[in-house]
């Protein structure tokens, strides 16, 4: 997904912001799970950090140290991964609502105005 975010802390910009963070932790989590038997894995995890000045989150996605993967086994993390999807899916769908109640007061407002 690739959209642009508006400048400025707008609520658009925000949701976005929160639905691609979102989209990025169930793919991380999708590709722990699959790659979960595969010899020397080591799993990916994203990091999110707030923008206070702009709204919305940064997510980047980055990968456990050796000594973590190596002590964490193959199924170990497995149900926490997927917690994870079902989380990220929710994140979703609670910023796509807001993203739809955006586009309704937009809507709202140019038919008042026309």
């Amino acid at each position: 997904m690739s959209l642009p975010i508006t400048s400025g802390a707008s609520v658009l910009g925000t949701a976005l912001s929160g639905m691609r963070a979102a989209q990025l932790r169930l793919d991380s989590s999708a590709h722990n799970v699959a790659n979960l038997q595969t010899p020397d894995f080591r799993r990916q995890l994203v990091t999110q950090t707030d923008r206070p000045d702009h709204g919305g989150v940064d997510a980047q996605v980055d990968r456990e140290a050796a000594t973590q993967a190596s002590a964490g086994g193959g199924f170990g993390r497995l149900a926490e991964d997927l917690v994870e999807q079902r989380l990220s899916l929710y994140s979703f769908k609670a910023n796509l609502r807001t993203v739809q109640a955006h586009d309704r007061m937009l809507g709202a407002l140019l038919d008042t105005k026309a």
